[in-house]
């Protein structure tokens, strides 16, 4: 199991474009494939912050028929993703129109930084501030 690895984490949207330019444009991640299926009516958008496909990535599915909504479900938690400065970030999204849910600040019983914001789906994405490499 040394080669094992979580691959990818996958999302259905009910608007691709939209939610690639959230990912690509708000998060800053990459676009690294899309795979259409004829067949079987869906698209397939894989986004990672590396440009290549090694490391960990969303995969945004869109069924092109009964997509307006889909429920989230109890189970789901939320996707993290650590950036550099979370107070700059949040600020800089907020004048984009993204509405913060939880304003940055340490975690409850805890000092580590963390913020949410939602993607364009209701998905919740935590933020939380990358630790200083010395």
């Amino acid at each position: 199991m040394s080669n094992s690895r979580i691959l990818h984490t996958m999302l259905r949207v009910h608007d691709l474009d939209k939610s690639i330019d959230f990912y690509t444009k708000i998060i800053g991640m990459n676009l690294l494939s899309v795979n259409e299926n004829k067949e079987y009516k869906y698209t397939l958008a894989f986004l990672g912050f590396n440009k290549e496909l090694t490391e960990t990535m969303i995969e945004l599915t869109y069924n092109w028929e009964n997509t307006t909504q889909y429920e989230i479900g109890s189970g789901f938690g939320h996707i993290a993703i650590g950036v550099d400065n979370i107070y700059n970030f949040c600020e800089n999204i907020k004048n984009l129109g993204i509405k913060v849910t939880r304003e940055p600040g340490p975690v409850k019983g805890g000092t580590i930084q963390i913020a949410f914001i939602q993607d364009p789906d209701g998905y919740a994405i935590e933020l939380i501030q990358n630790k200083k490499v010395e």
